[in-house]
């Protein structure tokens, strides 16, 4: 092999190596490295739970999301002790000119949903509050059985967030905080808190653990819940432009909802329910 053709080989391995990076963040998220995508889907699992546990609620909305989202998007499950990860994945792919800072232009891009549960759920708050201080827009935050840690506070919601949504159980010696409230209500608007009872109507789960069944059985269920993740995935749907999805087969006002404070109620999830597959052949 010449000398000038082992340099255009090793050139060309090089390349390959760089871009590696690249490609494999695309796939993971879905989107083409550059350009920013369409919208920005971040979850965060609660507890000590892994991000490929295929048993978690949010790793299961994920994977629904990836399907049904338009391609441009960018999906990803993230654990809630990683927030500082999540939100330099935000800022790389708001950064579409790689120059390190954010214009005006590219903060104005910015489509981003964020949802968890239990200290997820928290986490979404505090990387909303994270966005919100380098004046980053957020479309919507939906927290699942919020549980905060001890430094934490995640129920007020900072003004860069659209719109939030809290769903909560009330038992056991882990559970949600049954309330959200808007940092500024002009700026924000807080869909609802709902409430699930499961000394009423229990789930079962699957893959879980004997702490988690024993300890605190009603906050597992809120994380295994389709009636839950499935309002979930409608909402997504709706504010990443995909229209709506299937409603839960377990109504939510069997549930009993409260939704003291809030600015909708039931109709927020029906008034757009439709077969999904139906809105996946109009797109």
């Amino acid at each position: 092999m010449s000398v000038f053709t082992r340099f255009r080989f090793s050139g060309a391995v090089l390349v390959a190596c760089l871009a590696m990076p690249l490609l494999s963040a695309a796939a993971d998220g879905g989107v083409s490295a550059i350009s920013t995508p369409r919208y920005i889907v971040v979850g965060f699992v609660g507890g000590f739970a892994s991000r490929d546990n295929p048993n978690q609620g949010p790793v299961k909305l994920a994977a629904e999301a990836r399907r049904d989202l338009p391609k441009s998007s960018y999906v990803r499950v993230f654990e809630n002790r990683h927030r500082r990860a999540a939100y330099n994945a935000i800022i790389h792919l708001l950064d579409r000119d790689h120059d390190g800072n954010l214009s005006r232009e590219e903060k104005a891009e910015a489509r981003i949903i964020l949802f968890g549960h239990s200290w997820g759920a928290s986490a979404v708050v505090l990387l909303a509050r994270q966005l919100d201080r380098m004046h980053i827009p957020v479309l919507l935050t939906v927290q699942v059985d919020s549980v905060a840690k001890p430094w934490q506070h995640d129920g007020v919601i900072p003004e860069n967030v659209g719109a939030a949504v809290n769903f909560y159980q009330p038992h056991g010696i882990v559970h949600g905080r049954s309330t959200i409230e808007a940092a500024d209500a002009s700026k924000t608007e807080i869909l609802g808190n709902y409430r699930f009872d499961y000394h009423e109507t229990p789930v079962k789960c699957e893959g879980t653990t004997w702490f988690d069944r024993t300890i605190t059985p009603d906050h597992m269920q809120s994380d295994c819940d389709p009636r839950i993740w499935l309002q979930v995935e409608n909402l997504v749907r709706q504010y990443a432009g995909a229209g709506p999805g299937i409603f839960a087969a377990g109504p939510i006002s069997e549930n009993r909802v409260h939704a003291a404070g809030a600015s909708h109620n039931q109709e927020v999830f029906e008034k757009a329910a439709r077969a999904k597959d139906l809105n996946a052949q109009q797109r």
